[in-house]
């Protein structure tokens, strides 16, 4: 279903984005690698390139300007958009067992930007800017990334405000696109996962992104009466989260 069309994902250098772009690989979408690192773009799109053709695009998120490109570069090699993961984010990470973030009182403005922009900002630049694409050819998937954080002890508050925001983005804008037969959503890992770049301690006890198997993938194939609603991979479907 999904071979042929067009897919980009955020922050797919490394981790849970990786992950998302390898399983759309596999069912011979063309995919677009996007990411700030360029190092890990060019690794993971070489590597995918075996599987299906992709297109690396360094980018960050937060500037308006490296997004359209981003769009642009992807509309015009390949003539069209079907799906688009908002992946990239700052994630604080914190079941690894590393230093938590700073309080509110002791974070400096710079880091709190950093985070709303990059995970918040990032997800409404690339969303606006896929919309018209998908729009015009009134077809299209926008899958948006959850996750938690819990409220003790202190440090997650930057990160969970983006991620409640994003929900409820993800809430209004498939109302405003659900005429056009855009279909938005959340998907939700549901628990910690420890990526490349975790200590050896985390890998061992904690699973991999492979545990959210084909979950993007399905997410992609949703119909639009699921359009705004949150959704979590357990044992090879998606489940509803709730509101």
């Amino acid at each position: 279903m999904l071979e042929g069309k067009v897919v980009i994902v955020t922050g797919s250098g490394k981790g849970i984005g990786r992950h998302a772009a390898k399983t759309f690989a596999q069912e011979r979408a063309k995919v677009v690698i996007a990411d700030f690192d360029k190092a890990l773009l060019q690794k993971t799109a070489g590597e995918l390139g075996q599987l299906t053709e992709t297109l690396a695009i360094n980018v960050d998120v937060r500037n308006e300007d490296d997004v359209k490109k981003m769009v642009d570069q992807a509309a015009n090699r390949f003539g069209r958009i079907d799906v688009l993961v908002n992946n990239a984010a700052i994630v604080p990470h914190f079941a690894w067992g590393i230093p938590r973030w700073p309080r509110i009182r002791d974070m400096e403005k710079e880091f709190w930007d950093r985070v709303i922009q990059t995970n918040l900002g990032g997800t409404f630049l690339c969303t606006r800017h896929v919309l018209p694409h998908m729009e015009a050819r009134r077809s299209g998937h926008i899958i948006n990334l959850y996750g938690g954080g819990g409220l003790k002890p202190a440090g997650a508050c930057a990160y969970m405000v983006t991620k409640e925001a994003i929900r409820t983005f993800t809430r209004y804008v498939a109302e405003e696109v659900r005429e056009s037969n855009v279909c938005v959503v959340i998907f939700s890992p549901r628990v910690p996962i420890a990526t490349e770049g975790a200590p050896e301690e985390a890998l061992r006890r904690m699973p991999g992104p492979e545990i959210l198997g084909k979950g993007f993938v399905l997410a992609a194939e949703l119909p639009m009466d699921q359009s705004g609603k949150c959704f979590a991979h357990e044992n090879g479907k998606l489940t509803v989260e709730a509101q």
